[in-house]
């Protein structure tokens, strides 16, 4: 992925008036990069019969799956008239360039959303349905009898443990690379999204290890922190200009026109598409709950006693 989006880097830079900001490249470098080294751990891990690498395979299918899934239902609402609209606009801003047909334009949009569709949806239920078989949970404990500490979690928990452990790192190395960051209704960016950035993944970093911990103050704390941020993620969504927040990061006017004209961008489809995932993580964490000790689930699936009847048993 890394040659293609400095692929898509060296294809924008005529006809969106510049490249955009280096901040930006280095972002999706490391992020590429960082994906990559978990996938060949994996990768590994799993030739190996480990016992972490099976839990670990299965949490990164099911959240695969799940958001592929949504990503590859939006990209084919919304991406074809987006499609269409960019490549006007490019065409518009690139002298002498060759119309693209509507065929031609047809045939990048299907292989577009079959990328996807195999990527994200096709190989994360392969995985899904390979790693939760009874035979193969059989095969790695066999193989590899030691407690890992994938095991002193359950898997559930453990999911939102990592994808908050991960979302730390993101925030880090957006607060370094492209500091913007939403605050109730306006778009930070500059050195106050950095210090923004670097208080949230300070934040997400310590929850991560409360929850691993099966605390519950830790996972009400979640909850709150998880609840005010998706307001103020639908509160800014909805009345600021991001845009506008760009421009102040130095991207180029070129390129701001053609995200203006782009009704991907200029209706906000894709950041709304980031309060459902938001949404949808909230329900699964209210779902959690169960796993840690003090909830009602718990101290009755712990109870060793049956309930209380309401009169003596007849014999």
């Amino acid at each position: 992925m890394i040659p293609f989006m400095l692929l898509g880097a060296a294809l924008s830079r005529k006809a969106m008036g510049g490249p955009m900001p280096a901040g930006a490249y280095v972002a999706g470098i490391c992020s590429y990069s960082f994906a990559a080294a978990i996938l060949v751990a994996l990768g590994i891990g799993s030739i190996q019969a480990r016992r972490w690498a099976r839990a670990l395979n299965l949490i990164t299918a099911v959240v695969g799956l799940i958001l592929g899934s949504i990503m590859t239902v939006f990209l084919a609402i919304v991406l074809p008239s987006g499609f269409m609209a960019g490549m006007h606009q490019a065409a518009a801003n690139t002298p002498n360039a060759p119309p693209l047909s509507t065929a031609a334009a047809a045939i990048i949009l299907t292989l577009i959303i079959l990328f996807f569709s195999f990527f994200f949806v096709a190989v994360p239920l392969a995985f899904l349905f390979f790693f939760s078989r009874k035979t193969v949970e059989e095969t790695c404990k066999r193989r590899d009898p030691v407690e890992r500490w994938t095991d002193r979690c359950p898997l559930p928990v453990l999911a939102v443990s990592l994808l908050l452990g991960f979302g730390a790192v993101y925030c880090l190395l957006t607060a370094v690379t492209t500091p913007i960051a939403t605050l109730f209704g306006k778009y930070l960016t500059g050195w106050p999204a950095a210090v923004l950035l670097v208080v949230v993944a300070v934040l997400q970093g310590f929850l991560a290890f409360a929850l691993y911990r099966l605390s519950l103050a830790g996972w009400w704390t979640t909850l709150i922190t998880m609840s005010l941020r998706l307001i103020s993620e639908t509160i800014t969504y909805g009345h600021a200009d991001l845009l506008k927040a760009y421009s102040r990061m130095g991207w180029s006017q070129t390129r701001l026109d053609y995200m203006n004209a782009n009704p991907t961008f200029h209706r906000g489809g894709f950041l709304w598409f980031g309060v459902a995932i938001s949404v949808i993580f909230v329900g699964y964490f209210l779902w959690t709950k169960r796993y840690f000790p003090g909830s009602a689930e718990t101290e009755q699936a712990n109870d060793p006693l049956p309930p209380p009847l309401s009169s003596p048993p007849s014999f």
